[in-house]
């Protein structure tokens, strides 16, 4: 499955050919619509020659076919769960926010009935548009053929990390090429003899790339490694990675048994840019401002919930480390009980935790409880995006126990992150662990079309419910 870098991320081309397709779908849907609502109704537009709208109604609906995980849901659930996700996204997400847009816009801008119609045309193109793709396009054929050279432990680990996404990133690994003074450690049936000629080998195989992941990687001449054999391959148009970077480029993570100090300091990445700095802070206070103009209702009644049920305080605060490893005080709705440490030791949250009340359940599985952090928002000590801030006492501890933890602490904590889109809620050092992976991604990686991307696909964790305990 071939690939492009877009400001510092990777997206795979079929993907972004299929998604094309679909935008140019939703324009000719939403211009069937406008013509379709005039027939019926014997109106003029005010808007009719203009591509404004229509580009309008292709955007929003692609970006809320991103923010319910459509694509991945395709290969991943299968093709009913795909179509399940394209009606929520259409008919919920994508008809609500364009009848907010019109009801904001001038007049005649967004006609109801052209809204109405447009969503039943797209749908009916795009599902029509993904079958076909499906049944002309050989998943198989769109792989990736990958050899790893090496065979041991960092091999194996290499092919732990890829094996629950395979599918997925559409990476097939054809076999593991043990160095030279290297103990096998993958499953025998995936060893491969060295070849004598690699050139040839690549070829005959199909190779799309080769992967570097020795456990000793011995550079001096005549020290085993094919250095020169490595080199007429990447000459013969096959490209060579190793494993971090492959790991980094394909599970949009970075592995820690991998990492080395001087891998950090010399890649691509960790950079400052005052500029972003102050158009990030500018997003997060309008932002922040946004939400509270459009959701203090919903504080208003998530307040009384919690003070009918379970009586005062409604909020709650705790220390949390933030950027630079300052601590802050973060707010929360109140959704445990009052007790809830009463030993005075910090908990981790676990899955159907009896501490938490009723109404505290259904406000931590629609994220009503994290709306008091729009003042911590407002007030510097967090942003939109970024690693979820954790308490003191859980930092210190997971600090001696993970290596390069105190890393996600490069950037400002968020109220939401990449790490919460891509792993399950943790209660654990190992859930830890994981999570500082995706975390020291984005530390690395973070711009503004990613954290836009983290913000629409959000949407999905708030209503699928996932990732809370």
């Amino acid at each position: 499955m071939s690939y492009i870098r877009l400001n510092k991320h990777y997206i795979h081309l079929p993907y972004l050919f299929l998604g094309a397709i679909e935008f140019g779908l939703l324009i000719v849907a939403a211009w069937g619509a406008e013509w379709w609502y005039t027939q019926l109704n014997t109106l003029v537009l005010l808007w009719a020659d203009s591509w404004a709208p229509k580009v309008l109604f292709a955007v929003v609906l692609s970006c809320c076919t991103l923010s319910m995980g459509v694509y991945p849901a395709l290969v991943r659930e299968g093709y009913s769960s795909m179509v399940l996700r394209t009606l929520v996204s259409f008919f919920l997400l994508a008809s609500l926010t364009l009848f907010v847009l019109a009801a904001l816009g001038p007049e005649g801008f967004l006609p109801q009935g052209v809204i109405f119609w447009g969503v039943i045309f797209s749908t009916a193109l795009v599902l029509l548009a993904r079958a076909i793709f499906l049944k002309l396009v050989d998943t198989n054929e769109l792989k990736r053929r990958v050899v790893i050279y090496g065979a041991g432990t960092r091999a194996q680990q290499l092919l732990d990390n890829l094996a629950p996404e395979r599918d997925v990133i559409g990476v097939e690994v054809v076999g593991c090429i043990p160095g030279e003074t290297e103990a096998p450690a993958v499953d025998p049936a995936l060893v491969m003899p060295v070849p004598k000629d690699w050139v040839r080998f690549v070829k005959t195989h199909h190779i799309s790339e080769i992967v570097v992941s020795p456990d000793e990687r011995r550079q001096r001449e005549g020290g085993g490694f094919p250095l020169n054999e490595l080199i007429d391959c990447k000459l013969a148009g096959v490209p060579t990675s190793d494993a971090l970077g492959f790991c980094e480029r394909e599970l949009c993570k970075i592995d820690i048994r991998l990492l080395k100090p001087g891998w950090m300091l010399f890649s691509d990445g960790f950079k400052y840019s005052k500029r972003r700095s102050a158009a990030k802070r500018l997003f997060d206070i309008g932002l922040a401002g946004l939400f509270v103009l459009l959701l203090w209702p919903f504080m208003l009644l998530t307040a009384l919930a919690v003070m009918l049920e379970s009586g005062r305080p409604v909020l709650y605060f705790q220390e949390r480390v933030g950027l630079n490893g300052k601590t802050f005080r973060i707010y929360k709705f109140r959704s445990m009980r009052q007790d809830a440490e009463k030993g005075g030791k910090a908990v981790w949250a676990q899955k159907n935790d009896s501490r938490v009340t009723r109404v505290g359940a259904f406000i931590r599985n629609t994220r009503l409880d994290e709306l008091p952090q729009l003042y911590n928002v407002l007030k510097g000590d967090m942003s939109f995006v970024g690693p979820r801030p954790e308490r003191p006492e859980f930092v210190e501890d997971l600090s001696e126990q993970i290596p390069f933890y105190g890393m996600r602490h490069k950037v400002k904590p968020g109220l939401m992150g990449w790490a919460q889109l891509k792993y399950p809620y943790g209660a654990s050092v190992e859930d830890a662990r994981n999570k500082l992976q995706y975390d020291l991604y984005y530390t690395k990686n973070h711009s503004f079309l990613m954290d836009m991307l983290i913000l629409i696909q959000t949407v999905e964790i708030v209503l699928l419910g996932k990732g809370v305990h």
